[in-house]
Formats: structure tokens, sequence, C-alpha cells
């Protein structure tokens, strides 16, 4: 799975695998794993960009190492997403407190909830 955001250099059209962010206070660049959110003080850099990057004069380059390969989704992450989205849409049977009719849950709308009694008939 790429990713949706490219990398920020001009007439690259990349999908970008790598963030650039600087620390003014100290001079320093720093090149790591793409963010999980686009910054607006934050380059997303290719492969390719990101290897041959180099710091200004006076200024020190810190880049993390990292296997852009390694930070892809697996199956097992796209398995569990699978999972937690059919079990947040299967009907949630919740008690309702003090004994009373147990109620279902057949629709949703927003934070509103559709109830139903429910009777195991």
């Amino acid at each position: 799975m790429t990713s949706l955001r490219s990398c920020t250099r001009s007439v690259c059209n990349r999908p970008a695998v790598a963030t650039l962010t600087y620390v003014y206070a100290e001079c320093t660049a720093v090149v790591g794993p793409l963010a999980a959110y686009a910054e607006p003080h934050s380059y997303d850099l290719c492969e390719m960009h990101a290897a041959r990057l180099t710091a200004p004069r006076g200024w020190e380059l810190v880049a993390l190492e990292f296997d852009a390969a390694d930070l892809a989704p697996s199956s097992d992450d796209l398995e569990a997403l699978a999972n937690a989205v059919r079990e947040a849409a299967r009907p949630a049977v919740a008690a309702a407190g003090g004994g009373g009719p147990e109620l279902i849950e057949v629709g949703r709308r927003g934070h509103l909830r559709v109830l139903r009694d429910y009777s195991p008939e």
C-alpha cells in the first residue's frame, strides 16, 4: 500500500516515505519515517530525495534509519481493521439498568442511537 502523500520537492511525484523537520534552535535537520499527519512546517520526501538530502552549512543532519517497506501496513493490520469495523457494525445488546427490558441497537445517526426492546422469544 503506497502513501497518499507525495514528495514535496518540485516536479517530483513519487510517493513520500520520509519526513524532514528542522530544529532551528539547535541548527539541526531531522529526516525520519513518514509522519502520520502532514504538518505545515515539515516536508514529505520520497526515498531518493531523503537519501540525497544535505543540511545547510553549519547545520547537523540527523537521519533516522528506517526501511520504508517495514512501515507499510501488513496483512495483520488490515485484518485487525476489518475485524474492528465488523465489530462496530454488529448490533449491540445493551441491558438497561435496574432489571428493565433489554434493548438492542438497530440504528445510529451521529451520536444518536435507535433502540428497540429485545425479546428472545
